[in-house]
């Protein structure tokens, strides 16, 4: 298969920096740390979680509408909404067979069965709604999407549970090498910040115990980070192929040109010790990239906040690139988005390869010294021709991305 540079035309974001693009690039450049105690989370083992702030629902896509999504479809498609208008498309008039939806999700509307399964414990069967499975079923995701938009191509959703939003947009790009569709709309969403969700994530000691300092507790390879913080978000792109964006005359942000997936086949939650899937994970972008390591200026890596992430993932970019590029961590502001994190860092890296700026690692205080990584704590104006961006998922699933200038 030929290699195809999928064209970035659009992006959209609702994630806990804010709703829409401009917000979050001001919020995770300034940066401000999104995490707060979290009133629904009461009695949980953990309390804290990344909201996005002000979201209403009912306002932005109508009482009816919104009463029948769950929300990881609500955020997906406000997100979506932002990345068409930015490609200036309009899908009332576009071939919808020519268009595509590819998204990531790593656990669909659990909010939604949450409650069913408190109705049917508490009232019984015939009171559960018969929508719970079109709310909450993850494939809903794509299938809402194109329902709204007219879109008659593949449609389609990654799970590759802290990978998904990555392998999306992987997936996607496949989607225009392979000739199938002219647009693809990727990215990813999440909502899983719920007593069930939390307490699971709990018990595996991932999350951040800070309850003294909740804006302190994302803190991605510093030296006293001690777990990650649960948030929910959604990063849409709109990609196409190049001569398609060139014949409607659409500004391009960047280009996906690269992608690498791989597994660990180690461990269900812990990452090959010796980072080897996301080594691989690394050069595989690279050379489907047509690219060396020293083409790459800028990282924004999975950084977790973590204990044992930070350092296999950090061990693992400077085998690979150790002429040390800048590398920063936004989660460090946003939290932990789970399945849509992938897509929103994606978004997060084309617009640092547009503008020019490294957005900093929110809360490095003081820097891990085994992290052998020049890893931004301010924002840094460079010139990036090049970039990667890394996630990592349970079950040793890894996806990389290398996105390049327009």
């Amino acid at each position: 298969m030929p290699r195809c540079d999928a064209a970035v035309t659009g992006v959209g974001l609702v994630t806990p920096a804010g709703i829409g693009v401009e917000e979050n690039w001001e919020t995770v450049c300034a940066p401000k740390p999104a995490a707060a105690l979290d009133p629904e989370l009461e009695g949980a083992p953990v309390r804290m979680s990344c909201r996005v702030p002000g979201f209403d629902p009912a306002q932005r896509l109508g009482a009816r509408r919104a009463h029948r999504l769950d929300r990881f479809v609500q955020l997906a498609l406000v997100a979506a909404r932002e990345a068409l208008a930015d490609a200036g498309l309009d899908p009332a008039s576009w071939d919808g067979s020519r268009v595509g939806v590819v998204l990531g999700c790593g656990d669909g509307g659990t909010a939604t069965r949450e409650h069913a399964h408190r109705v049917l414990l508490e009232e019984g069967a015939r009171w559960v709604s018969p929508l719970v499975h079109p709310m909450a079923l993850s494939n809903m995701l794509a299938g809402q999407l194109s329902i709204e938009f007219g879109a008659r191509g593949p449609s389609l959703v990654v799970t590759t549970a802290c990978a998904s939003g990555a392998t999306a947009v992987g997936v996607a790009r496949d989607q225009l090498s392979l000739g199938r569709c002219d647009i693809v709309l990727t990215g990813a969403s999440e909502a899983l910040v719920t007593p069930f969700q939390v307490a699971g994530y709990a018990r595996t000691g991932a999350l951040s115990r800070r309850h003294d300092d909740p804006a302190g507790a994302s803190r991605p390879f510093d030296a006293d980070r001690d777990g990650f913080v649960i948030g929910e978000g959604a990063g849409l792109l709109v990609l196409e192929r190049p001569e398609h964006a060139r014949a409607r005359g659409a500004r391009v942000r960047a280009r996906v040109v690269g992608h690498g997936a791989t597994a660990d086949a180690h461990h269900v939650t812990a990452p090959h010790p010796e980072g080897r899937g996301i080594e691989a994970a690394l050069r595989a972008a690279l050379a489907d990239a047509g690219a060396s390591p020293r083409d790459v200026a800028h990282v924004n890596a999975h950084g977790t906040g973590t204990p044992l992430n930070d350092l296999v993932e950090a061990a693992a970019v400077h085998r690979v690139l150790p002429h040390a590029p800048l590398v920063t961590s936004t989660k460090g502001v946003t939290g932990h988005l789970l399945g849509a994190a992938g897509a929103v860092e994606a978004v997060y890296t084309v617009l640092a390869v547009e503008r020019g700026l490294v957005p900093p690692t929110a809360n490095l205080d003081r820097p891990d010294p085994r992290v052998e990584l020049d890893v931004a704590s301010v924002p840094t104006r460079r010139r990036i021709g090049l970039a990667l961006t890394n996630s990592l998922g349970f079950g040793g699933q890894n996806a990389v991305l290398a996105v390049a200038a327009a």
